[in-house]
């Protein structure tokens, strides 16, 4: 390699079968195509090679990120309510458990070593548009196909929201108020020194299920700026519900740019269907979904996967692409 100064596509791609690879020699690899995409991000004069300048940014902003991830840990809502209380997903249609989620998280907060850890926690006001009993305490909008007579809880109905905009909300049982034991974590849970908790859903004119954001995206959490703060570049996200909160998370962590992975045994959801659903949208946005048995291995950039590879050359795309508009 380098033997004429530059770098050619298959040796990229020899590059490439040695990064994307566990500890225990599985290769992963990119696929060719995405390979020769990767290939032309850092072939940014376009002449089919890469020169020393063009690999040295590939091996700043590419290569060291993946071999040496900084790896923030988000626990989504492990709260008495949702495990044992007003809004217990194991009476969702679904029928699972959400205290099956506790061991497996506490067993990784005692086995990784994680460069941040957050907590999130809905923390409603009394009066939050979400809860069913403050229904007719709410406009709805013209568009709505239930009246609020015939509304049921889990039902969909659309609000008149802010500057009238129609605003599509699930009505739930009321759930996690402030300073209520509902709210709480629950007693199980592991809370580490030096976490961060975040709450959300504070608005109680709009619902939040993101940890990055309300549904209407007109605020952001403190999580954006604690995580820009810890230089993260790996999300990893489990907790409680997998189809609500865990999933809308994962999603904005992807759609801001994060390699996002998702850690499947570590979730417990409302409906299969929509839990199917949430799986199927993150892989489809370049994010990955393991169990927590192969957590340790890639925080520590031992297992190393393609589609992360190639979620941050993406990324790396954009970035130049906006710097050339500039």
């Amino acid at each position: 390699m380098f033997s004429d100064g530059y770098l050619s596509i298959p040796e990229f791609d020899c590059i490439c079968r040695a990064l994307f690879r566990n500890d225990f020699g599985k290769i992963y690899g990119l696929e060719e195509e995405r390979m020769k995409e990767v290939f032309e991000i850092f072939d940014i004069d376009g002449d089919a090679k890469l020169s020393r300048e063009e690999f040295t940014f590939c091996w700043n902003n590419w290569i060291k990120v993946i071999v040496r991830p900084v790896s923030a840990f988000l626990i989504i809502d492990v709260q008495n309510d949702f495990i044992s209380g007003s809004l217990s997903i194991s009476q969702c249609s679904a029928q699972q458990n959400g205290h099956e989620v506790i061991e497996p998280i506490n067993h990784l907060l005692d086995t990784v070593n994680f460069d941040a850890i957050f907590y999130s926690l809905d923390w409603h006001p009394s009066d939050h548009v979400s809860f069913i009993d403050n229904l007719s305490n709410r406009t709805l909008h013209d568009s709505t196909s239930v009246s609020s007579e015939e509304a049921q809880t889990y039902d969909t109905v659309i609000f008149e929201g802010p500057n009238g905009q129609p605003m599509k909300q699930r009505l739930w049982p009321r759930h996690c108020v402030q300073d209520s034991w509902g709210a709480e974590l629950h007693k199980d849970l592991k809370v580490v020194e030096n976490s961060i908790k975040i709450f959300k859903g504070t608005n109680p004119d709009v619902d939040s299920y993101s940890v990055f954001w309300d549904n209407k995206k007109l605020t952001q959490t403190t999580l954006v700026s604690q995580l820009e703060q810890k230089n993260a570049t790996d999300i990893y996200v489990c907790g409680l519900a997998y189809d609500v909160c865990v999933g809308a998370t994962a999603v904005d962590a992807l759609s801001i740019g994060y390699r996002t992975i998702l850690i499947d045994d570590c979730c417990r959801g409302v409906d299969l269907a929509d839990i199917e659903k949430t799986r199927n949208t993150v892989i489809k946005n370049h994010g990955v979904i393991i169990n927590s048995n192969q957590v340790k291995a890639m925080v520590e950039g031992r297992d190393r996967r393609a589609e992360l590879g190639y979620k941050l050359a993406l990324e790396l795309k954009q970035k130049l692409n906006v710097k050339k508009e500039d």
